[in-house]
């Protein structure tokens, strides 16, 4: 059956009265596994859904109909469950195979493996007879980004072969001794909208031309969820609900093998585990070891069968928001696996051979199959293991530097509040302070956190709230090599991610185990806000600076009241107001006030006080041209081309669902013909690799947004947007982007510089030099001009100008995660303000790993900046505040943009 797939012919298949292209073997019938034997009472694909596996790309709808017709028809031996819903109202499942003993006590395995995961309740003598008769969990999941499309066919195709299959003697083994949990489609709306766009496209004969519509996916493409997600990314700040199910059901059976199955570009071949280098140090040597096991074992079925594959390159095991990651912190073996793509039913691959749906399907088949195998023959080791990551993860966090992460009540304690909840979502034990206490020389307020480290959650507890996880030097001195000789660093993803950090959360850390009072925290990630003071005869105040009131700002201004804000901080009955703090007047509000932010306090988590009087000791008064009334801002943000459908997304997301405020989607091509009077605030997101707003907009475009602004819109550019604001032809932003600092240039000799100078390029020689060192030789193979060297992914340090609206309420530092090679110079007095600016070389970085020549470069360099243009506003955030929605730190300056932006904005009403 070797390379059988490489050969192959059109037809066609009928499915729900619709003809489409598919393809077939030479041989009548694809073997997917040979020499199959399987019992005709379970219903086949083609059975339940018209076409064989892997003629078509199966819809959601169609996937759940199937598994369900399997559990009909063999109840007993599988069961299908729903987990979450998507934002588009599509049904999560998951669906457990195994045997018809094993499913009889189905509830039993479970709670087994819940005591194995804690050894504090659980003895060795017990954990031993658990694992004597346990089966163990086998977690396939499939999907994650929608057009990544075979795994999900592939998902059907494994659940059918273990329920009929009486031909392949390893499926007794597999049900007897695996609990199998397939997760068939980890994002429906992706993956539909992948389906629709392919669909939609197709011909009577299935294309494998490489730039055929039906394999070039117009934007936002599929691979993303609804608010344009990568799901693979958010599995420890648990912003979506299909990762915040996934996450609750995982703690409920705690796999000892989890897979990711995914695909990757389609020239590739096939890799399974090992992981590439760098590993997180925080992973148990027998986690890395045991990778070996499932690799060798899928390596003899692809050697059996003839197919290519690769190991140990591209996907590494450091960053822990990955789905082949996070299950390692709670004892699994995690792993990605990646087919080649055929982005549709046949792509035709650089050698000219083709890649049809059926094989890249069948590979995912052979690997799930695999992995079960696997599972199934090292059963009683991987328990032992899984049982003793426990044990060794208690015995670490008692005797480790760090043996308790405390968080104090702070100034935002809502962050803090998040923080807790976030974590106790995700299996770690959270106490919270019932008085006040002392801890390693410090005095901690009633209400802090306390996350001691002696539990089995340690690995991860490390891994989220460390300021840094170093990376392997070796890994690191290989990077440096590879960049001098300007070739691509082999970092896959960012080296920073420290929860505080990204939330600006202070949080400390003790040498011993705090024993003091504590309550259980529970999984809440807001509190709900009260009312105090007085009557409340005059106005509301609502201290500025924390996400909960942004929050209530939006639903106030979304319900009609009347809100105005200090630019500056002031002093009422002795207590201190931040510059944003919110006032609502009684006099300019409806009657039922009190209620009202009542109820806004309690839904949002802000704090609100009460007054009976307006005067202030110090500061501006209420009524002070300090003092500025919010409008309820129209906000739309540009849509499609150019923009990066995951900084449109997720800063869609932030506003719409963290901040609960309407946001209108424009297609960008429509705003250079669009009245854009409509709307107070525009947002220009990052653009896409080789995307540009200018060749999008062209001149009436640049017209119109120019025109917008000078009449009083609010403009912000995000991250490389700022490339479009600066360009000096548009000079809707007066900062410039900068070349990457190349040192001595002044100094090079007229004959160094390998002869591309303006006044040698018309010469047909240039002079001579001798290199005498290399040095010398580094100097002359050096670029002459060009970007600063691309960042994967730090945590800097920025510095905000209080005495700006812009920075109201915000804190004095924030940590921003830097990427690319962006680098802004500041904007000159006369022209605006650099609200946020990074600081010096010697304190910018907080986490990760940063090229010296870029922490150079960026220091004193602008994050923020806000510019006057006519009685409107740009303003510029040279790195995206809003990245996978995990910087919380950064959203009050970025709400600000959008609310204090539009209030101070002066269009003529």
């Amino acid at each position: 059956m070797k390379n059988i797939q490489r050969h192959v012919r059109t037809m066609m298949v009928i499915v729900a009265g619709c003809i489409f292209s598919t393809y077939a073997s030479a041989q009548e019938n694809f073997v997917f596994w040979p020499n199959a034997d399987y019992d005709p009472a379970i219903p086949t694909v083609e059975d339940v859904l018209g076409y064989p596996s892997g003629d078509r790309i199966t819809w959601h709808r169609d996937a759940i109909r199937y598994f369900e017709a399997l559990a009909e028809a063999a109840p007993e031996r599988i069961s299908v469950s729903r987990y979450a819903q998507s934002w588009e109202g599509r049904d999560l499942i998951y669906v457990v195979v195994t045997s018809a003993e094993n499913m009889a006590r189905i509830d039993d395995i479970k709670a087994g493996m819940q005591r194995l995961a804690d050894p504090r309740q659980t003895t060795r003598a017990e954990a031993e007879e658990i694992i004597a008769s346990q089966p163990a969990v086998t977690w396939l999941s499939y999907g994650v980004h929608g057009n990544e499309i075979s795994s999900t066919d592939a998902a059907m195709l494994t659940a059918y072969h273990l329920l009929a299959s009486r031909g392949d003697a390893r499926v007794a083994d597999i049900m007897r001794d695996t609990v199998v949990v397939l997760d068939p489609m980890q994002n429906p709306d992706g993956r539909d909208r992948f389906v629709h766009h392919f669909e939609m496209s197709e011909g009577i004969v299935a294309d494998s031309n490489r730039i055929s519509a039906g394999h070039d996916e117009p934007w936002p493409g599929g691979r993303t969820n609804h608010y344009l997600f990568d799901l693979n990314r958010d599995w420890f700040i648990l912003t979506q609900p299909e990762t915040r199910g996934r996450i609750r059901i995982l703690q409920e059976w705690y796999p000892v093998a989890y897979v990711d199955a995914h695909e990757m570009g389609s020239d590739g071949t096939y890799y399974f585990a090992p992981e590439a280098v760098p590993y997180n140090p925080h992973l148990a040597a027998d986690q890395r070891a045991s990778l070996t096991l499932f690799g060798r074992n899928n390596a003899r079925w692809f050697d059996t069968f003839g197919f290519d594959y690769f190991t140990r390159e591209v996907y590494d095991a450091l960053y822990p928001g990955y789905g082949a990651s996070w299950p390692s912190y709670f004892g699994s073996i995690a792993m990605t696996y990646e087919q080649a793509s055929s982005r549709g039913l046949v792509f035709r691959q650089y050698d000219g051979n083709d890649l049809t749906y059926r094989y890249t399907v069948r590979n995912h088949f052979v690997t799930s199959l695999g992995t079960a195998e696997t599972v199934a023959v090292n059963r009683e080791k991987f328990l032992t293991d899984f049982y003793d990551y426990q044990v060794s993860a208690i015995d670490e966090g008692e005797s480790d530097r760090i043996r308790a992460y405390i968080l104090p009540a702070q100034a935002d304690q809502a962050a803090a509040d998040k923080l807790a909840g976030l974590l106790v979502q995700q299996g770690v034990e959270v106490g919270r302070a019932t008085s006040s206490f002392s801890a390693c020389g410090q005095s901690y307020a009633a209400g802090s956190y306390v996350i001691n480290t002696g539990q089995p959650a340690k690995r991860l507890i490390r891994t989220l709230l460390d300021p840094d996880v170093p990376l392997e030097e070796d890994f690191l001195e290989e990077q440096e090599r590879r960049r001098a000789k300007n070739l691509p660093d082999e970092i896959y993803d960012v080296t920073a991610w420290s929860m505080p950090l990204m939330m600006n959360v202070r949080a400390d850390t003790c040498n011993r185990a705090v024993s003091e009072r504590l309550a259980v925290a529970g999984p809440e990630l807001v509190q709900p806000g009260t009312v105090s003071g007085g009557s409340g005869s005059v106005a509301y105040l609502v201290p500025w600076g924390t996400a909960p009131a942004v929050r209530l700002l939006a639903n106030a201004l979304r319900q009609g009241l009347a809100v105005k804000s200090s630019d500056k901080p002031f002093t009422h009955l002795g207590k201190r107001y931040p510059s944003g703090t919110l006032i609502i007047d009684r006099a300019d509000n409806p009657h039922n006030l009190s209620e009202l932010v009542a109820e806004l306090a309690a839904l949002t988590g802000a704090n609100a006080v009460a007054v009976d009087d307006s005067w202030v000791s110090d500061g501006p008064n209420f009524g002070s041209g300090n003092v500025v009334r919010f409008n309820s801002p129209n906000v739309a943000i540009a849509w499609d081309q150019p923009t990066s459908p995951y900084v449109a997304g997720n800063t869609r997301f932030v506003i719409e669902r963290q901040f609960d405020f309407p946001v209108t989607t424009i297609r960008t091509a429509r705003i250079a013909s669009s009245d854009l009077s409509l709307y107070q605030v525009l947002i220009l997101p990052e653009t896409g690799r080789g995307q540009d707003y200018a060749s999008v907009l062209g001149e009436p475009g640049i017209a119109n947004l120019k025109d917008w602004v000078a009449k009083g819109g609010v403009l912000i550019g995000i991250g490389n947007a700022n490339r479009f604001l600066a360009d000096p032809n548009i000079d809707l932003l007066s900062i410039r982007r900068e070349d990457a600092v190349v040192e001595g240039d002044e100094e090079k000799s007229n004959g160094g510089g390998g002869g591309d100078g303006d006044d040698e390029s018309q010469e047909p020689t240039v002079p001579g030099s001798y290199v005498t060192e290399e040095s010398e030789y580094r100097d002359l193979i050096r670029p002459e001009k060009g970007s600063p060297d691309s960042v994967a992914g730090v945590l800097v340090k920025a510095d905000v100008d209080p005495d700006h609206w812009l920075g109201a309420g915000v804190a004095s530092t924030l940590n921003v995660l830097v990427r690319g090679s962006d680098v802004y110079t500041p904007i000159r007095l006369d022209k605006g303000v650099n609200v946020a600016r990074f600081r010096a070389a010697d304190e910018l970085l907080a986490s990760g790993y940063l090229w010296d020549e870029n922490r150079q470069q960026l220091a004193y360099k602008p994050f923020a900046v806000a510019q006057r243009s006519g009685r409107g506003y740009v303003i510029g955030f040279t790195q995206d505040p809003n990245v996978r929605a995990y910087l919380d730190g950064l959203n009050v300056i970025f709400m600000n943009a959008i609310f204090r932006g539009s209030a101070h904005a002066r269009p003529v009403r």
